[in-house]
């Protein structure tokens, strides 16, 4: 099977509902690594522009197209305009897809698609004066996503964070009981460039190649690969040596594995998750990296078990949420919609509103999304503090860099990529009255 031939595969699946991570990774393990390579970006790349790739098509095209001729039509253009790829090269690629997927009748009227857009490269349809119809196009967001960014931030604001497409590079740390110092050494004598983080002083920011799947760091269990804004939310709890944590929402793992880390294995931690197969994954992370401290149990955080009650020192619910914040991922705001995210919201109260009652009076209570979204951010966190007067926020300025105090109201703080260098998280962080 081609190379294009799996990606274009992958994007139908996609369009169906599939997770485009996950669909590559099953597709790329029969490719070699330079096939691989080239799927992965076509994939990301349509995904990222799709919207504008179907504005120029569509200019082009007579009539409504069939699914299986847009999704050739799609890869082609996105080959054209931002893969440097040939025109002779795209048209004919485009054309051999058609034949290969046994669309052989449709190749002619595909090649006088491809070849009318060549010819017309400098003269494609102009971007609507209409603002937010301009930037749903030009950045391939849908209308709903497009109109709560420019109501709640501004045309400039949203406009920098929907053109904010640089990725971070990856992030590691250190796993107790190896240390950031002995991480820093191995990176030194190993001359692989890094920089320490700015939200969390135990991230390295990695600047050159790193692999981790030949990494023996990461097999031995020394290290773990996490973001800085995940880092930031764990340590936003405060947890110390010998405290019984709950992770409400706990796959896949990571938040559950740097709490560990920070308690240096000890006291307890309960993770939750509601799918088997996720707490299965999560097993395999806490085996390799030596985390035994922690009890996993497949169970729904929105049900409310009063054996739980007042039980923990701190709680952490990393909620369900859109994923509209996390970078190298186009096809979550394609997944969701503007009911979507409503149901998202109930379901994350119903959430707090369970697992605030397993925090102890005097505990510590932090939600976290990695979305932008205040329908699934604010909104919830300030209808939870207005039906349950025993908590209240709680002081942000020991936890974020001293710059982004001013950003960290009322206990809470949204990151943004293009201002933060991380995924666009939110968290929230409450006490629980010691008289509750």
């Amino acid at each position: 099977m081609s190379a294009r031939r799996v990606a274009f595969n992958v994007l139908l699946e996609v369009g169906a509902g599939a997770y485009a991570n996950l669909s590559l990774k099953q597709a790329l393990s029969k490719l070699d690594p330079r096939e691989a390579a080239w799927v992965s970006a076509a994939v990301y790349t349509v995904l990222d522009h799709r919207m504008y790739l179907d504005y120029v098509i569509d200019h082009f095209a007579n009539g409504r197209l069939k699914l299986q001729i847009r999704e050739i039509l799609r890869l082609g253009v996105c080959q054209l305009l931002y893969m440097n790829v040939p025109d002779s090269a795209a048209c004919n690629e485009s054309v051999q897809l058609a034949k290969e997927i046994g669309k052989g009748a449709l190749s002619g009227y595909v090649n006088g698609i491809m070849r009318n857009i060549c010819r017309n490269r400098d003269h494609l349809p102009p971007l609507p004066e209409d603002t937010k119809q301009r930037l749903i196009l030009q950045y391939s967001y849908p209308e709903y996503i497009v109109e709560e960014y420019l109501f709640e931030y501004g045309e400039a604001f949203t406009e920098a964070m929907l053109s904010h497409t640089e990725g971070h590079g990856m992030t590691v740390r250190a796993q107790h009981p190896y240390t950031s110092e002995a991480l820093e050494a191995e990176l030194e004598r190993r001359n692989l460039g890094y920089e320490r983080g700015k939200l969390a002083k135990d991230a390295f920011k990695l600047t050159k190649g790193f692999d981790v799947s030949q990494e023996p760091l990461f097999f031995e269990g020394k290290i773990a690969v996490q973001s800085e804004s995940a880092m930031l939310v764990c340590r936003a709890l405060n947890v110390r040596p010998g405290m019984r944590v709950l992770d409400a929402c706990a796959a896949p793992g990571g938040k559950t594995a740097y709490l560990a880390d920070l308690m240096q294995n000890t006291g307890e931690i309960a993770a939750w998750e509601l799918h088997e197969h996720r707490a299965e994954l999560m097993k395999k992370t806490f085996e390799r990296l030596g985390v035994c401290n922690a009890e996993i149990v497949v169970r729904d955080a929105s049900e409310y078990v009063e054996t739980y009650e007042g039980k923990f020192d701190v709680v952490l619910i990393d909620a369900p949420c859109s994923g509209l914040g996390v970078l190298g991922k186009p096809d979550a705001r394609y997944a969701k919609s503007g009911a979507i995210i409503e149901e998202l919201s109930k379901l994350q109260s119903a959430i707090l509103n369970a697992c605030c009652r397993y925090v102890k009076p005097g505990g510590v209570l932090v939600y976290a999304t990695c979305t932008i979204s205040k329908r699934e951010n604010e909104a919830v966190v300030r209808r939870f503090l207005d039906s349950h007067g025993e908590f209240i926020p709680a002081d942000l300025a020991p936890v974020v860099p001293s710059e982004m105090e001013a950003r960290a109201k009322e206990g809470m703080i949204q990151l943004f990529p293009h201002l933060d260098g991380t995924e666009g998280f939110f968290f929230a962080k409450m006490e629980r009255s010691a008289q509750a």
